[in-house]
């Protein structure tokens, strides 16, 4: 157990940015949400899975829609505390600690708002290692922990309790419901027994988080390059060095989809690299071959200042780097493939992990 407070969120923002890989929401805002709750509530205890007691109740608190719209309607703060309080009642019991759906981009920030007010701790720990578009592409669901009870808020006072006979259908109900809501919303879901996240999740994520984080953000204090030190933390591969010559993007119900061009500058020079995104890159092509396919992490990075860049930010002219990162080992198996990979997002190449694609 540690405390975390708001000097710690700065760095665990910048990393969850880095684990958005380009998605997951620009966290601007909830940091700033949870910098105001830690102001008039004190900071957060941060406790490892092993921790919990077998029987201790977690829920994950989340922010649920498409990013585009999470940055043009700001959230109020109340709804997540809402949906919070609304899966207590339905349970019937009080939730011993809250952790984060997935440790990308807002989501990686958001629970310690909630965490915060209610003076419980947060686990360092996630279903995903990164950001992934749907509420079923979790750890979780690999394990057979289902989605429901779904708790859902938003900021006009909106509410609903979900039951659904898959974690699919969640996505497919709850996504239908935030669509009539504005696009955006705040929910409550995969309520655990302390033993199910022992087995279940990602474990470590926050702390990695606020390592990228401290990696960009202390660099230059240590005279190092930012973007060299994010490499060697994250233990990276350089994809590609360029600048953006074009994009293309829509949102589509609850998801930003698009393709990032780039036309290749220094060691790439003569090269073109496309990123596929649905709010989240998924796909980087080099001259047409994929160097990086999800569930690998691909992150885009001004080479400016070493900040990670959201898809819905993508400018013309931003010189970028593209880094490329393994996924954790639960995504990697034949049934993280079925639910993390290619196929699962209508591509027909095939996943591979990325130290094998780039070998050479």
């Amino acid at each position: 157990m540690r405390k975390i407070g708001t000097k710690e969120i700065e760095y665990i923002a910048m990393g969850s940015t880095v684990l958005g890989t380009g998605g997951g929401g620009d966290p601007y805002i909830g940091k700033l949400l949870v910098k105001q709750a830690m102001k008039t509530y004190g900071e957060v205890n941060l406790i490892a899975a092993e921790e919990l007691k077998d029987n201790a109740l977690v829920v994950p608190i989340a922010a649920f829609g498409a990013p585009m719209i999470l940055v043009e309607k700001l959230f109020s703060g109340n709804e997540f505390t809402k949906a919070f309080e609304m899966m207590e009642e339905y349970l019937g019991k009080k939730i011993d600690a809250v952790m984060p759906a997935e440790a990308g981009g807002l989501n990686g920030v958001i629970p310690f708002a909630v965490a915060t007010q209610k003076n419980i701790p947060i686990v360092d720990a996630d279903g995903m290692g990164r950001a992934f578009p749907r509420l079923e592409m979790v750890t979780f669901t690999l394990h057979n922990i289902p989605v429901s009870p779904i708790a859902q808020a938003d900021e006009k006072g909106n509410r609903n309790i979900y039951h659904t006979i898959d974690n699919v259908w969640g996505e497919t109900l709850v996504g239908a419901t935030t669509i009539q809501m504005g696009g955006s919303c705040a929910i409550g879901c995969y309520p655990m027994s302390g033993a199910q996240v022992k087995k279940a999740a990602v474990h470590g994520i926050v702390s990695y988080a606020q390592k990228l984080g401290e990696a960009i953000l202390d660099a230059k204090d240590k005279n190092r390059s930012p973007l060299d030190s994010l490499i060697q933390e994250a233990a990276a591969i350089k994809l590609f060095t360029g600048k953006i010559s074009n994009v293309t993007i829509k949102t589509e119900g609850r998801w930003n989809k698009g393709i990032c061009e780039i036309l290749g500058l220094d060691e790439n020079q003569g090269s073109r690299m496309e990123l596929d995104f649905q709010n989240e890159f998924l796909m980087a092509k080099k001259d047409g071959l994929p160097v990086a396919i999800t569930p690998d992490l691909i992150v885009l990075i001004d080479a400016e200042n070493a900040q990670p860049i959201t898809a819905e930010a993508v400018q013309f002219g931003t010189r970028v780097v593209v880094l490329g990162m393994k996924a954790n080992k639960q995504w990697r198996t034949p049934e993280g493939i079925v639910l993390g990979g290619p196929q699962k997002f209508g591509y027909k190449e095939k996943f591979s992990p990325i130290e094998e694609l780039n070998k050479n």
